[in-house]
């Protein structure tokens, strides 16, 4: 059905309403009986009356709703609009028809318009929710579906993303997601229902709850909640043989409003709660663009976000060095998949080599350099330290003094933030690389500066998968 064809069949039904509801007060008014007079009157002045009605309730948006979808905000609307309708009854009935028409008659209207008028628009909304309990609601593209039928799922927060969540989730049977019930901390919820599913238990109940409803998949629908809660989620679901979704956190929802569509497993950040730091490529952009740029330890995760980050802004190209063959392989197929006229170079290497640097730099004269490539966890530098030093000091002397030698621009350095007042060798080591790059820089025509980066989400061998 069109839109303007449902345009017209609501306007038709709310015209019916209109009449339906102006006898009815007159009926309730007089015990039930139709004073000729007053009928006459009414009959007489209804076409004015009903226009008038209609015209309040376009301006007002209400032919602009799904009645499907009708809520609280859609029946202020209705309030509003009937109103101001009301108003233009009574002026029209008492005002300028001068007959004596009863006063209660005309409230009695602004009352049975609103009920009829909102009541056939929740009645609406009622009818496809339980057509959807019933597993008969509307599918994708408007075919009716069976579901929900995936798999049972349990919401933890019955506040409003929860609600929002079962409501759509309820609505949607082509998803896998079959709601059961809420878990909520706050005891004065446990035993009532929210969007028809009940809240069965607090969250120290949720192993008990999982077993006795067999649940499969368990969201997370507490957008503001903080890190600890969700971690004390994460460790309450081992072992249950469940999946855990969760929705993003309050700084990821920048519209304010839930959807389905933003459901997803569990994620690194999620456990901290709060939006992670990133390298603020944006502002060095303009370095990047056009400019030959070498990117060491590119096959590393900081390397190779790097060399993802860069490849964003057109270098006229990007050398990828390297010492394991299988990292550099696997990055250089992402970027050639993702940047098909990216000039990529993927370089073997090991920063140690003095010859084979100076080889590079001699060749591709790189003006722009990432220095990424090093060793970096911290027991085993304790245990080997003469890799620590062959590699982080120099290494990074090799690939420094060939940027200085070889004019390159700007040269960066990934350090950490445990060169800070080091009690390591890792630290120790990357400390001396910051020096060294700090005494080319007095001398230098190429601008050389260290970055520190403290525990990367996600990268290898980082201290939050271990935790």
């Amino acid at each position: 059905m069109s839109r303007s064809v449902k345009t017209v069949v609501h306007i038709a039904c709310d015209l019916g309403l209109i009449v339906v509801a102006g006898l009815l007060s007159i009926l309730v008014r007089f015990e039930f009986t139709l004073p000729d007079q007053y009928l006459l009157i009414f009959i007489r002045r209804l076409p004015i009356l009903a226009s008038i009605r209609l015209i309040c309730y376009y301006i007002f948006g209400m032919y602009n709703q799904l009645w499907r979808y009708a809520s609280v905000n859609e029946l202020v609307t209705i309030v509003e609009a009937g109103s101001v309708a009301s108003v233009f009854d009574w002026l029209f009935l008492h005002y300028f028809q001068g007959a004596g028409f009863p006063r209660s008659v005309t409230l009695l209207m602004w009352v049975f318009n609103i009920a009829l008028v909102g009541g056939l628009r929740f009645v609406m909304r009622y009818y496809r929710e339980l057509l959807s309990r019933k597993g008969l609601g509307p599918g994708r593209g408007g075919v009716l579906a069976r579901g929900p039928k995936g798999s049972p799922t349990l919401i933890i927060g019955a506040g409003e993303a929860g609600n929002m969540v079962a409501r759509e989730l309820r609505s949607h049977g082509e998803l896998p997601y079959k709601p059961v019930g809420f878990i909520d901390d706050d005891p004065a919820k446990v035993g009532y229902r929210v969007a028809g599913l009940p809240i069965l238990g607090s969250r120290k109940d949720l192993p008990q709850i999982v077993r006795r409803y067999s649940i499969k998949q368990v969201i997370i629908a507490m957008p503001s909640a903080p890190g600890t809660v969700v971690r004390e989620i994460v460790d309450l679901c081992k072992g249950l043989d469940v999946s855990l979704k969760t929705l993003p956190g309050v700084y990821e929802l920048i519209d304010g409003r839930v959807s389905v569509r933003f459901i997803r497993d569990v994620q690194i950040e999620d456990l901290l709660r709060r939006e992670q730091v990133k390298v603020d490529l944006e502002s060095i952009a303009g370095y990047l663009g056009g400019k030959r740029v070498l990117i060491t330890g590119a096959g590393g995760s900081i390397g190779s976000e790097l060399s993802r980050q860069v490849a964003r802004f057109k270098p006229a190209e990007l050398l990828l060095l390297g010492h394991g063959e299988n990292s550099i392989y696997e990055i250089e197929m992402e970027l050639r998949a993702n940047h098909p006229d990216l000039e990529l170079v993927p370089i073997i290497a090991d920063i140690r080599d003095h010859d084979k640097i100076d080889r590079v730099f001699e060749r591709f004269r790189p003006e722009v350099v990432f220095h990424a490539a090093a060793h970096k966890h911290v027991p085993l530098m304790e245990a080997n330290p003469d890799e620590a030093i062959t590699n982080n000091i120099f290494g990074t002397w090799n690939v420094a003094s060939a940027a200085d030698r070889y004019g390159a621009e700007r040269f960066v350095l990934i350090s950490t933030d445990k060169a800070v007042n080091p009690t390591s060798v890792m630290g120790s080591s990357k400390r001396a690389a910051e020096i060294l790059i700090q005494t080319l820089n007095w001398r230098s025509k190429t601008k050389f500066v260290a970055v520190r980066f403290g525990n990367v989400l996600g990268s290898r061998g980082s201290v939050i998968p271990l935790f």
